[in-house]
This record gives structure tokens, sequence and C-alpha cells, in this order.
């Protein structure tokens, strides 16, 4: 059986989770304190979906904004992009259409794109409704997906959306990098209404979806 090499990059506001996501994922542990992520850090770890296998490459950026200009290195060359906001900082939800810009002028021109509403066990803290983030990633034809890196809930599902609309190996995007990128060409996402991971699938596809489940914890300590 062949494996298929994904790079991942992880971008959004500090403090976002970012970091505690990938720590989820690939070691199923959560921390209290993370140190903060200066530059990038990378891990991988390898997963089968749907009998293909997939090694995940995952680049977690900083979200500080003196490093903000070194994410296009990050980027670029990158199967998908995860931008992760917290749900109970209506900030970091508006910061997401800037990287979302971003993506669209300098990034790969078939990336798969994800949007991430971390820290959804904090339900009584909620800034963002899921709603809104919904609407808009299926407007951008987005995976979207509420997680909790605290809880684990939709973390591992969030990567296997994204491995399940990779476009084929041989469609590669060589020669808008050389061009300097263009545009993101991203499949439909459709609404599954009271669901996590709703991607563009094909039609008549739900997109594998779970239903969220959420805990209400006033005054945990997320790290970024």
């Amino acid at each position: 059986m062949s494996m298929r090499d994904v790079k991942v990059c992880l971008l959004g506001e500090s403090g976002v989770g970012k970091s505690s996501i990938v720590m989820r994922f690939v070691a199923d542990k959560f921390k209290q304190a993370l140190e903060s992520t200066i530059g990038a850090s990378f891990m991988t770890k390898t997963i089968l979906v749907d009998e293909n296998t997939y090694k995940f490459q995952i680049w977690d950026t900083a979200g500080q904004e003196k490093y903000r200009a070194l994410a296009p290195m990050y980027y670029r060359g990158s199967s998908a992009a995860i931008i992760v906001y917290d749900v109970t900082r209506e900030a970091s939800f508006l910061a997401v259409k800037g990287w979302v810009n971003e993506l669209q002028r300098h990034g790969p021109s078939r990336i798969v794109l994800a949007i991430a509403g971390n820290k959804c066990d904090l339900e009584d803290l909620r800034e963002v409704r899921e709603k809104d983030a919904q609407e808009y990633a299926k407007e951008i034809g987005a995976i979207f997906c509420e997680t909790s890196a605290m809880t684990s809930v939709n973390v591992a599902e969030l990567f296997q959306a994204i491995a399940r609309l990779l476009p084929p190996e041989d469609a590669t995007d060589s020669l808008d990098q050389q061009r300097g990128g263009s545009n993101i060409k991203l499949r439909n996402n459709r609404s599954n209404r009271g669901r996590c991971c709703g991607g563009g699938p094909a039609a008549g596809d739900d997109g594998g979806g779970l239903q969220a489940s959420r805990r209400s914890q006033r005054g945990t300590s997320y790290p970024s």
C-alpha cells in the first residue's frame, strides 16, 4: 500500500490553540500550558483513511504579528491549510478572513482549506456563533469544524476530512507556484446543520461530519 505525504499548515492568531490541536492529533495529549510557537514547529503523523495511508507533515506557525511575514515559507507547497480561531474570541474569527485573502493571493491553487473553531468546550464563553462560521466556510468552499483540543472533539475527524478532499497526486500545481500562486480553487461546500467537519464532498456525500459534543468549562486555561 502506497503512502502519500501531505503537508498541512496551521494558521491563525496567537492563543487560539493551534499547538494544542497538533499535540492532540499527533500524541493524543493536552497540556494546560505550552510555550508559544516561535516561527514554526513541525510534527508528523501517519493515518489510514478509507484504506489509503497519509503521512501528515504538520507545520504549526506562530500567531504573533512579528512572525507573520514567515508564514508564506510554510503554506507555500502545502496540500492543505487549517485556519484556526477561538470561539470565545470574536477578533480571532475576524482575522480568519485576512488569512483566507492571503492564501487566495499567494497560496497553492489547489490547496484544501479548512476553518477550525477551537475551544468549543467553552460554550459559556462563546463569542462566535457556529452558524456564522459555518456559513462563511460554505461561502468560500472550505471544510468547517468546531474542535476542542482539550476534550479531543473533532480533532482527528478534521484531518480525516482533509484527507478525503485532497486532489489526485498527479494534479500538481507546480506551474501555479512558478507564477507566484493564484486564487484558491476549492470544491463546493455543503451545509451540514448540527454536524462538524463538513467540507466540499461530491454531491450526495454528507462530508463524514460528526455531531459535535461540547462541555461547558469555565475558566479553563488554553495554551496557544
